[in-house]
């Protein structure tokens, strides 16, 4: 395939997905086409290369219908969807947390005198550049940002290969919380849920054409 189609494929995905709000149960995503998917969000970027998130795959009926009780947004995705998905946030994904240090040590390999200097360049970034340490919502809501990387990768890699998916913040956070929490999911508060998003195939075609803004209403050049 060369370049031209493959642009054309790609955009065609873009144009076919939306937010499915009802899955047929009786279809259900291949664990090879799943897979890729996850590792599609596995391999997202993230600032400074935290990869501060969790991808909890729900597929017990028993959770989904303890979620299903406090998520006005998902009532038809949850009993229908062939995948489930709620993506976690880290609660302290400060520089000089032992989350980040063992990551950029085990994981990244960065050498110690190296990991130093980082250390203090990017606690600089997150207290002062972006002012993360005034309250811990903010740090939160920054690991959040970086989980919507990974969502945003999750439905453009299924859309192109045929599954339908539909990206969901309507569900009440402090509850939702505490049912994963209860459940031993949240690794004692060390992470939050961020978003989720149901996979599976359409039961019906979508009611209208796909419509956005013009491109000169979104699209600025600066030269």
């Amino acid at each position: 395939m060369n370049t031209i189609e493959k642009k054309k494929d790609i955009l065609q995905a873009f144009n076919d997905r939306h937010a499915t709000k009802s899955f047929d149960p009786s279809k259900k995503i291949s664990d090879d086409d799943f897979n890729f998917i996850l590792e599609t969000a596995r391999l997202s970027p993230s600032s400074l290369g935290y990869e501060p998130w969790k991808f909890l795959i729900v597929q017990n009926k028993e959770l989904r219908e303890k979620i299903k009780a406090v998520s006005f947004g998902a009532q038809g995705q949850l009993p229908t969807a062939s995948h489930f998905v709620i993506i976690l946030a880290k609660s302290n994904a400060r520089t000089d947390s032992d989350y980040v240090q063992q990551l950029m040590t085990d994981t990244k390999k960065v050498p110690s005198d190296t990991l130093l200097r980082m250390t203090q360049a990017y606690r600089n970034f997150q207290e002062n550049d972006l002012r993360l340490f005034e309250n811990d919502r903010a740090l939160f809501d920054w690991a959040s940002k970086q989980t919507y990387i990974a969502l945003g990768n999750m439905l453009t890699a299924a859309a192109q290969i045929g599954i339908d998916s539909c990206p969901i913040e309507g569900f009440n956070y402090e509850k939702v919380n505490e049912i994963l929490d209860n459940e031993g999911l949240l690794e004692d508060g060390s992470y939050q849920a961020s978003v989720m998003a149901a996979f599976g195939y359409r039961v019906d075609e979508p009611s209208r054409i796909k419509n956005r803004r013009e491109y000169d209403s979104v699209i600025q050049w600066i030269e």
